[in-house]
Order: C-alpha cells, then sequence, then structure tokens
C-alpha cells in the first residue's frame, strides 16, 4: 500500500482578525507539510454567514504572506480542488447530506426555533440546565424519526424548513488515536445531534469540514485544542460516509502570560502587547495593532509563535523559517497549554535585529525617517546603535543624537555630575581633544586615558559629562566611537556648546 501524500490545511473562519493562535497552527501545518514534501493548503469556512465580516478573509491571506507562510492552495492561489470559498461550494454539500439521511445516519428536524427555546425552558423549569437534542429527546421532537414518513414527505413537499441533524448512537465508545494526545475515548451518550445542514440551505461547519477534508484529500488535520470535542462526531461522519479518515492532532492552548486562561485580544488590550500580526481595524475605526506594525520582524514573529507549544528537544532557540521545517515535529507539541511570555518576544526581536546587517537596517530606518538622512550614514548609526534597540525606530530614538545636537540634558545625570569643576574638566578635555590629529576610536580612547593620568582624575568624573555634552543622555554606547563618528570638529563645538547650555541650566538651577 503506496503513502499517502501528505496534505495539510488550514482552515480560518472570516469573522474578525486573525488571532496569533490562528497564525501558529497555520505556521504548524506548513511546517508539517514542508518537512514531508506536502503541500499547504487555505481554506476560508465562512459557512456561518451571520457572523461574516468584511475584510476579514483579505486580512487572513495578507497575515499570512507577512509571516512567509503562504500556502500553495487556495483563494487566490489556485489548485486542482477548489473552489477553497465554502460558501462558493454550496452546491457540493446539499448531496452529501442528503445521502446521509438516506443512509440512515442523519434525519430531517423540522422544529422551529421557538419550539426548541421553549424545550429548553422546560426542561430548565424541570431542572435539566442542559437540555440536548439527542438520542432520547429527539423521540419527543419534531423529525423523521418520530414523525409518520408520510408526515414526513408532507412537510418536505410543502417546503417547510428543516435542518439535518447527525444521528447519534447511543452508548458508544468513539475511539480515535491523536497525533498528540494519544488515544481519546468519547462514549457518544455525552454528544448530542449535531445540526450538519442548516434551513438556509447552507452546511455547518461540521458537514463542510469532513466533505472537504475528503475531497480536497486532507491526510492529517492540524487544529486547535478548541475542536477536540467536535472530533468524535467527525470520526462518526467519516465512518458514515464510508471515507478513509486522516490523521488528527489537536495542538495545545496559547494562555495568558500568567498562566490563567485562554489568551485573548483584552489581554492584550490590557497588557499592552499586541494579539494579531497585522493591524485590525473595526468597521467603527477602531485600531488593534499588530506585530507587524510595532515593529516586528516576521522571522522573530513566527520562532517565537513556533516555541509556543513546541520545542525542537534542544537548547538552541532561534530557528530560520527554513531551519524550523527540518526541526518540526508533531511528536515534540506539548498537550499542556503554552505561557506566552511577552518580553520573550522581545527577546527573539532584539536577537534579530542584532543580527541583521547594518545596510538593511539602514533601508528601513530611512523608510522610518521618510527618505530624511542617507542610507549609508544610517548604516554608520545602526552600528552603533543597533545592541541596545529591540525595534528599528529605537535606534533613531535612541540615537537621534548622533544626526542632530541634543537640545535637552538628561535631569539625573546633569544633577548627579555638572558640578562646579564640570566645566573646567570638561572644557579641558575639550582642549586634549583638539591636540589629537587621526580622529579614530583608538586615538580618542589614548588620549582619554593620558588626560585622565595626567590631571589626577577618575573615569568617573569626566566619561559622564563627555558623554552628557555630546549626547544629551546619561547612558549609551562607547564614546569613543560615538566621537569618532561625529569627528573632530563636531566633537569640540558638541563639547563648547553643551558646556554653554549646561552651565546656564545650573545657573538657573
Amino acid at each position: 500500500m503506496s503513502k499517502k501524500p501528505v496534505r495539510v490545511r488550514f482552515a480560518p473562519s472570516p469573522t474578525g482578525p486573525l488571532h496569533m493562535g490562528g497564525v501558529r497552527t497555520a505556521l504548524y501545518n506548513y511546517l508539517f507539510a514542508k518537512k514531508h514534501g506536502g503541500t499547504f493548503i487555505i481554506r476560508i469556512e465562512d459557512t456561518d454567514q451571520a457572523r461574516y465580516v468584511e475584510g476579514a478573509q483579505d486580512y487572513i491571506l495578507d497575515a499570512l504572506s507577512w509571516c512567509g507562510i503562504m500556502p500553495s492552495e487556495g483563494p487566490g492561489i489556485g489548485g486542482d480542488c477548489g473552489p477553497y470559498v465554502q460558501s462558493e461550494r454550496k452546491d457540493i454539500y446539499r448531496s452529501y447530506a442528503k445521502n446521509i439521511v438516506e443512509s440512515g445516519k442523519a434525519y430531517y428536524a423540522f422544529d422551529t426555533a421557538e419550539e426548541l427555546t421553549l424545550m429548553r425552558e422546560q426542561a430548565k423549569e424541570m431542572g435539566m440546565p442542559n437540555w440536548q437534542y439527542n438520542g432520547v429527546s429527539r423521540e419527543s421532537m419534531k423529525n423523521s424519526i418520530s414523525l409518520p414518513s408520510e408526515e414526513v414527505q408532507r412537510l418536505l413537499k410543502s417546503g417547510t424548513p428543516y435542518v439535518i441533524r447527525m444521528k447519534m448512537p447511543r452508548n458508544t465508545d468513539v475511539r480515535f488515536e491523536d497525533e498528540i494526545r494519544g488515544w481519546v475515548v468519547v462514549n457518544t451518550n455525552n454528544l448530542d445531534d449535531k445540526v450538519l445542514y442548516k434551513s438556509d440551505g447552507m452546511p455547518t461547519y461540521h458537514l463542510a469540514n469532513i466533505v472537504d477534508d475528503h475531497l480536497m484529500q486532507i491526510s492529517h488535520v492540524i487544529r486547535g485544542e478548541e475542536w477536540l470535542p467536535s472530533a468524535p462526531l467527525h470520526i462518526l461522519l467519516y465512518e458514515a460516509f464510508g471515507w478513509e479518515r486522516p490523521k488528527f492532532a489537536h495542538l495545545p492552548l496559547i494562555l495568558k502570560p500568567d498562566g490563567n486562561g485562554k489568551l485573548s485580544k483584552r489581554d492584550g488590550d490590557r497588557l499592552g502587547f499586541p494579539v494579531f500580526p497585522t493591524n485590525w481595524t473595526t468597521e467603527s475605526g477602531a485600531v488593534f495593532e499588530g506585530y507587524r506594525e510595532r515593529g516586528y520582524f516576521p522571522v522573530a514573529f513566527t520562532n517565537m509563535l513556533a516555541f509556543l507549544g513546541w520545542n525542537p528537544g534542544t537548547t538552541q532557540e532561534i530557528f530560520s523559517l527554513e531551519e524550523l521545517v527540518r526541526a518540526f515535529t508533531l511528536d515534540r507539541v506539548s498537550k499542556a497549554g503554552a505561557k506566552f511570555d511577552p518580553d520573550k518576544t522581545k527577546w527573539f526581536q532584539q536577537h534579530y535585529l542584532r543580527a541583521e546587517k547594518n545596510d538593511v537596517l539602514a533601508k528601513s530606518l530611512a523608510e522610518f525617517l521618510d527618505h530624511k538622512y542617507d542610507p549609508s550614514l544610517l548604516s554608520e548609526v545602526c552600528q552603533l546603535m543597533k545592541e541596545r534597540a529591540t525595534f528599528i525606530q529605537d535606534i533613531w530614538t535612541e540615537g537621534s543624537f548622533l544626526l542632530e545636537r541634543p537640545t535637552e540634558f538628561d535631569e539625573k545625570t546633569t544633577r548627579k555630575k555638572w558640578k562646579a569643576d564640570a566645566a573646567e574638566i570638561t572644557q579641558g578635555w575639550a582642549n586634549a581633544l583638539a591636540e589629537i590629529n587621526t580622529f579614530s576610536a583608538e586615538t580618542i580612547e589614548s588620549r582619554f586615558k593620558q588626560y585622565l593620568e595626567d590631571n589626577g582624575l577618575g573615569m568617573g568624573s569626566v566619561l559622564p559629562l563627555f558623554r552628557l555634552v555630546l549626547t544629551g543622555k546619561g547612558m549609551g554606547p562607547s564614546m569613543f566611537d560615538i566621537a569618532a563618528f561625529l569627528g573632530k570638529e563636531e566633537t569640540i563645538a558638541r563639547i563648547n556648546s553643551g558646556i554653554e547650555k549646561l552651565s546656564n541650566i545650573n545657573t538657573e538651577a
């Protein structure tokens, strides 16, 4: 028997923006497909038209594109198993729904919404708050099992609205082996007769999902843990149709930073970090910031996501997408929920920023600054500042003094260091700098040490003053590198200007 080709799908619903948990599901599907030389498909599951959100489908595709995990089949991409949007496949499902009724595995239900509501209310009054439409209650409802066949035919011919429900067998153990969780066993007495086909002519998620996975030849269903309760129904649907079922793998939840509960959009709002890959604008105009707009590199975002529920079994943490493909296996995915750590996310971003080539960073920085400065000059700025930055914009926020003279001076450093003799010490250092012919970081450092020795001064009494007049800050990169970048003329000019301004501040104080 030949091995079935690997075909996986990511099947989001366009009911809003793509949460980072959804991106992780897409990422794991992508990695698994690439690892096994298979096919990664995206399918838009929009059977719930009442919750459809305009622009959500385009958002999903744009987000995946930014992450670098684009599928090889899907809407706007093509493929042999299209269409890849379920609302465009509406006519496909009708025959499968009728087929499963004819096989005796499902049935027509003519109950109105009002009748179902009344039944639930009566059940509550009788002390049954969790009433279900199941093998027991169906006998007292209006359906093709409880009604005479003549009445069923009359209702169908008269166009009476109906749904098609799964005829869940009683007291039967449904068993399947999950690729992550091992054997799962659920008794059907705990399951209700789920609606498979709605009165509006649209299938529910359950029917459409199974039919599409079969027709698209899906070999592995890799999806979130929230779909695990639906798995027994899906297993029974495969059996009802007589189809070979795919292998299932249910991914762990992404948890809040404190580990208490599933990560939600509200947690991001409350704690100040994005939960969406890219910006999402609501119909009311509210904007939820994404990782792209916050300044994260796609590779940093995907590297972080990969570790939310998976580990390579080694101490390595930095992986390119290609390295993740080689390392990824489902048996290294955890059953337990993965706690999201915003600080660790920044750590990944910092690594990739610091490892990036200066000229590449400079191009991004030039765009951030509306091309105000030459990229070659910005490349030197990136070299000096990237070790202290997390995002591209931080390079400018922390290092603008390299290209623009400071207009303000760090208050704490000024108060602590700018004493009565500060102007004299700093001026003396400026005079020493004027004597240097080759103005390099090495010669500046050498002359600095000599100046300290000649005047019996400690580094702490001169270096903070030097930094303050040149940069306006109390901390930063090597002052010798900064001075070399600025050049002899600008360095001395800044010292003289800084002495004057700081002396005035001191006098006013």
